[in-house]
């Protein structure tokens, strides 16, 4: 691993709580060639670990896993997870020991256009990969990364807890019910045979951060208009989201994760991980907090003849991972979108992705 001058002595606080953790460990992450995935990817191999990536091409230009050149740094496949075969042949090469599953087709309008693709992906691409975790007997530990909007919608939106029914009035909310539902089965039945494979599934609020140029997403739009000195597009402006850094959400899996190696069994199960409600914002709110730590630009409404529903409010319940785990957000909302709004200035201006996201990485381990 060769890290740019300067991040070879991380602060020792997280950093040496995780790193104790992963040094030498053996994971595979699926969706690494994505926003989060090329995220959690770097972080792991920045902590000692040795990293192999399970993804298609990446979906946007540019792209974070190419801006940060993160196949020079793990090991990288291309695979389409809708090829249980060629998973399995890729886990099994690469023996790990942890698997994060985090491959999906995660864009709520792309699913209402292409909904097939968005259900096979998300359900038998996550069924693969469940089944190729059985079958390896490397494996001892999954994190099936889903998504807050698999919980059935209601009038409040929320805060939904981990036991609140699944569904989802949309194609993408449907599909990453629909793989709940599918985990749940292996959970309960297939990863008890012989009681290797200790598995939790994770849901996150809405991570934000730097890195992210996916389309129909609030921050990678806004960067793209204040960058070219257009106003910022905004559908919605008064829905409320549970809005985090991507780094709290990553740090939640890293921290399940490493309990369940240590086959703490009580961890099995579904897990949330939101901001503190009082962190829980509009669309509108977060707009002008980046406008403002952007330092210039303005946003306009987007009026759209889509027929696309969206809940206007989503709240999470994290009870659990505060209790059970110790984890709590380390970076607040305005914290969060000023470092974000940071990040992609900063990007335009020519610095390079991998001194940002490692400079990102060390302020929030070396948070005391």
């Amino acid at each position: 691993m060769m890290l740019p001058p300067g991040h070879e002595q991380p602060p020792a606080a997280l950093h040496g709580e995780l790193s104790s953790l992963w040094e030498g460990r053996r994971v595979l992450v699926t969706g690494h060639t994505g926003f989060k995935g090329a995220w959690l990817a770097l972080w792991l191999n920045r902590l000692g670990a040795h990293v192999c990536g399970v993804a298609l091409d990446p979906h946007t230009r540019p792209s974070l896993f190419g801006e940060l050149k993160l196949g020079s740094l793990i090991e990288d496949h291309r695979c389409d997870i809708r090829n249980l075969a060629a998973v399995q042949e890729i886990m099994r090469r690469s023996a790990p020991e942890v698997v994060f599953h985090l491959a999906a087709q995660p864009i709520v309008l792309e699913a209402y256009r292409n909904p097939p693709e968005t259900f096979h992906t998300n359900v038998l691409g996550s069924v693969n990969v469940f089944e190729a975790t059985r079958r390896i007997q490397s494996v001892g530990v999954l994190i099936h990364v889903s998504s807050d909007k698999c919980y059935l919608p209601n009038a409040s939106g929320g805060p939904y807890r981990e036991d609140h029914p699944l569904g989802g009035d949309d194609p993408y909310s449907a599909s990453k019910a629909a793989a709940e539902i599918a985990f749940g089965g292996y959970l309960r039945t297939l990863f008890p045979s012989d009681g290797r494979v200790l598995a939790a599934s994770v849901r996150a609020g809405n991570v934000i951060g730097g890195g992210d140029w996916a389309v129909h997403r609030i921050l990678p739009d806004a960067a793209r208009a204040l960058s070219g000195g257009s106003p910022v597009p905004v559908r919605n402006p008064g829905h409320v989201r549970p809005w985090q850094h991507v780094l709290d959400a990553l740090y939640g899996y890293l921290r399940l994760a490493a309990g369940l190696l240590q086959r703490r069994r009580e961890l099995v199960g579904a897990w949330n991980f939101g901001p503190d409600v009082a962190d829980e914002h509009s669309v509108r709110e977060l707009v002008e907090a980046f406008v403002r730590f952007w330092g210039e630009g303005r946003w306009a409404p987007r009026h759209t003849s889509s027929s696309a529903r969206e809940s206007p409010r989503l709240s999470l319940d994290s009870t659990r991972a505060r209790r059970e785990l110790g984890w709590r957000p380390r970076w607040d909302f305005l914290t969060t979108v000023r470092r974000t709004a940071e990040w992609y200035r900063r990007f335009y201006a020519g610095e390079p992705a991998i001194e940002l996201c490692l400079n990102d990485i060390s302020d929030y381990e070396g948070i005391k």
